[in-house]
């Protein structure tokens, strides 16, 4: 069995409640994402996309740091921060929204909750958005307080994963609609859970309020779960890029606006309210995009990873984008990928070039995301 003592980038990156008790289920690598060690390998990741598909997987995504904004302002405040309308929001409700700078780039692409009326938690992808946060606060005039809370989430996701919640907290939390979230407590645990979860299957996140209880949560969820074939595991690239998921750093940064992601959705230029880079995406809407987000299907034998820096896409010899996000669908037999390119050469089915790392490879362009775009399966 691996100690944890065998795991170690230094102490300036944080662990998470559950990092003793994934390493005790068969954690064998971690990596890094806002600070925290994050588990990226619980053996073959093939076997883990089909234990997330077919049964279900417990991850410790407690890098998915939460920002807590509250007070008098509270709602003021968030919108600032983000082009989507939160006018309606209610309290229970989450959204997935964007966070951009003066210039219309993203700096993140967060879970947004409304826990009550003045208090929400922003859950991260992968940047600093607390200082970000605190920074804008400063000179807002608002009346809030933001802060990281003591709260850790898990993801419990897969087709079996109601049946663990419902083994878990009782038949009522199938009334928990998609998107909104509920305060409950398991064996003296304070929790959030939600009906979300980063990999466009049916899914939940539980968030823990009290640190010292990880393993306990843990090994509960575990040992419930197991008649249900219940695995630990991580978030599948598979499962993700299939379902055409952002992975930030990687397919988007702050030098990307919504509008080249095709997330045109989440930005109401409309709306009387101001927020940080309004100005920036109603000329950029006006001028339109250079480049667009697409999928592309790369022909080759599979790949047997991830890609692990960004590949060119040429045409006719002229580069005309790059590929951001690559991997081996087992599921679609095919090397999908995300990918930005000049928004010239985006008509579906087109034929380019990506050149990988063992030389050019043909490749078409495709519609994305590749499976399950109503998202059905997250939805049911």
């Amino acid at each position: 069995m691996k100690q944890t003592s065998d795991f170690g980038f230094g102490t300036q990156i944080r662990k998470s409640p559950y990092f003793d008790a994934t390493v005790r289920w068969g954690a064998t690598a971690f990596s890094v994402y806002n600070h925290m060690y994050i588990p990226r390998d619980f053996g073959d990741p093939e076997r883990n996309f089909w234990n997330l598909v077919n049964d279900a997987i417990l991850c410790d995504v407690s890098v998915e740091r939460q920002v807590e904004i509250a007070g008098p302002d509270a709602a003021r405040f968030v919108q600032l921060l983000t082009p989507r309308d939160l006018s309606k929001m209610a309290v229970g409700q989450c959204k997935y929204v964007l966070i951009t700078n003066a210039e219309g780039g993203l700096l993140n692409d967060p879970i947004l909750l409304r826990l009550e009326k003045n208090r929400f938690w922003l859950s991260l992808a992968d940047s600093d958005i607390l200082l970000w946060a605190q920074g804008v606060a400063l000179n807002s005039g608002m009346d809030v307080t933001i802060r990281e809370p003591d709260v850790s989430p898990l993801q419990l996701q897969g087709p079996k994963s109601g049946e663990v919640m419902k083994a878990l907290f009782g038949e009522s939390i199938f009334d928990l609609r998609y998107y909104w979230l509920r305060e409950v407590e398991l064996d003296g645990i304070p929790l959030v859970v939600s009906r979300t979860g980063w990999s466009s299957e049916l899914g939940y996140e539980i968030y823990l309020r009290d640190g010292s209880r990880g393993d306990d949560l843990w090994e509960r969820i575990m040992v419930v779960g197991q008649p249900f074939g219940l695995k630990p595991g991580h978030t599948s690239s598979i499962r993700r890029i299939e379902a055409g998921m952002l992975s930030y750093h990687a397919d988007a940064d702050s030098d990307t606006n919504p509008f080249e992601l095709g997330l045109d959705r989440l930005v109401n230029l409309d709306m009387r309210a101001d927020f940080i880079g309004k100005n920036a995406l109603r000329r950029i809407q006006a001028q339109g995009v250079k480049r667009r987000q697409v999928g592309l299907i790369i022909g080759g034998a599979p790949l047997t990873g991830p890609n692990t820096r960004f590949w060119a896409i040429t045409k006719e010899g002229q580069t005309i984008g790059k590929v951001t996000s690559a991997i081996h669908s087992p599921r679609l037999g095919q090397n999908i990928a995300l990918a930005m390119v000049a928004s010239e050469f985006t008509t579906i089915g087109s034929m380019v070039d990506v050149v990988t790392n063992s030389g050019p490879i043909a490749a078409q362009v495709a519609e994305c995301p590749f499976y399950d775009p109503k998202k059905s399966l997250a939805v049911a």
